[in-house]
């Protein structure tokens, strides 16, 4: 089943743009089934249970697996992700840049990250408020030496999602970055057809978590 998903999502897919699996959650058989087809890109939402998934396969795969942060980052978490991960896709506070910075400079690691927008300004979501994008883009750059590659969103669920799609492109066009992680299992072709260069699919590759 896997393996037939992965053919139908990457014929959608630019060479371009990545598809990162999201693994959160998901039984060992899937995951290892995954692996052996060949998908080597993976994203998790928390440090800890990232850990106890790809601690072990990291010596198993070496260079050639890539492991994404796709969920809330906290301060007190950074060292453990900065060993671990080789994107961090939700960067949104300065404090939690400062602590980054300073353990990529720490463990000589220079991660690229992405600024997680808060794309429909919601209370309940992560992310950094549209109107204060510029400025903490300027801090985590210049002030953090930061490589900041790109922007990524999670739109409103009850809203058109390439309407967020389409400004979020504009956001990153204005700070003149050109990677763009938007696109779930619900609407990644949408994303694709808007620019995305990474998409973070799970249940439409994996199946639904049991």
């Amino acid at each position: 089943m896997i393996a037939q998903n992965f053919k139908e999502i990457m014929k959608a897919l630019p060479k371009a743009t990545k598809l990162i699996a999201v693994s959160k959650q998901q039984p060992e058989e899937r995951i290892e089934e995954a692996l052996s087809f060949g998908q080597r890109v993976y994203g998790e939402n928390r440090v800890q249970e990232a850990y106890q998934r790809w601690e072990k396969r990291r010596t198993q795969y070496g260079d050639d697996l890539e492991l994404h942060l796709i969920g809330p980052l906290q301060s007190n978490k950074a060292a453990e992700a900065v060993a671990l991960f080789d994107v961090i896709h939700t960067l949104d506070r300065p404090k939690v840049a400062k602590v980054l910075a300073t353990e990529m400079q720490k463990q000589k690691r220079d991660l690229p990250c992405f600024i997680q927008v808060n794309i429909g300004e919601e209370d309940q979501k992560s992310g950094i408020m549209p109107a204060d994008l510029h400025e903490f883009y300027e801090y985590c750059t210049k002030e953090c030496s930061l490589n900041i590659i790109g922007l990524m969103c999670i739109p409103p669920i009850d809203e058109p999602a390439g309407l967020y799609f389409a400004l979020l492109k504009k956001m990153a066009a204005s700070l003149g970055v050109s990677s763009l992680s938007m696109g779930m299992s619900g609407d990644y072709e949408k994303a694709v057809a808007l620019g995305a260069t990474h998409i973070r699919v799970g249940s439409a590759l994996f199946g639904a978590r049991e």
